[in-house]
């Protein structure tokens, strides 16, 4: 029986092609902080914001500091979370970001140490092929305070990237990363391209290329450079 080894190779061609685009949702593809909008209808929208700027800043463990916010959360009606994660605003050039790098052949991904009542919806709206966050536990539709998920601690998202380099067999000369803040400074480690957008820092230290203006369309210019 003959094998059709034009069909492999060209597969094998495909698959070898295929590169990863992973990005921060707070303050990346969202204009804003999730956490600090849930904070407003309860009035403690300072007091979350400033525990954010710090923990981002990397002056504070990304767990407690996650751990302390979710906390000031409790009571909050789950009813009114997707009310407000439902109307986020996106980062201009959320969208086109996201197609044209699936145009140009990446998968692309968002990681969040926010929650999934906000990037969901959006990674749908955007079409991003899949989204890793963590989860607001609530009682009766109420918040406890309590929260629990992919995306807890420091080391998270490099943790999910080289599992996703794995599944995907992609290598880290073929993965893009973009973020702002010092929880990402784990899946800046695993990958040769490292976009630091708007960001802190402690990150552009560590970034291949930096984008101080808020628009993501800047990083199609970088995609097409590498």
């Amino acid at each position: 029986m003959a094998v059709r080894t034009d069909c492999y190779d060209k597969g094998h061609k495909e698959r070898k092609m295929n590169k990863l685009a992973v990005f921060d949702f707070d303050s990346t593809l969202m204009d804003g902080e999730t956490i600090d909008f849930l904070a407003a209808p309860l009035g403690l929208e300072e007091q979350v914001a400033s525990i954010t700027e710090r923990a981002m800043a990397g002056e504070l463990d990304f767990y407690k500091a996650l751990v302390a916010r979710v906390a000031l959360l409790e009571g909050l009606h789950i009813s009114k979370v997707d009310e407000i994660c439902s109307d986020l605003p996106m980062m201009p050039g959320a969208s086109e970001v996201v197609a044209g790098l699936k145009e140009r052949g990446y998968k692309v991904v968002c990681f969040s140490g926010g929650f999934r009542n906000a990037t969901s919806p959006a990674a749908k709206r955007l079409g991003i092929d899949a989204d890793f966050s963590n989860i607001l536990h609530d009682d009766e539709g109420i918040l406890t305070g309590r929260v629990g998920g992919d995306m807890m601690f420091g080391f998270s998202k490099g943790d999910m990237i080289v599992r996703l380099q794995n599944l995907l067999g992609i290598d880290r000369s073929n993965t893009l990363v973009v973020g702002d803040g010092a929880n990402d400074l784990s899946m800046f480690a695993h990958a040769d391209t490292r976009i630091a957008f708007c960001a802190k820092p402690v990150l552009k230290e560590k970034a291949t290329h930096c984008v101080d203006i808020k628009d993501l369309r800047e990083i199609l210019k970088i995609a097409d450079s590498i």
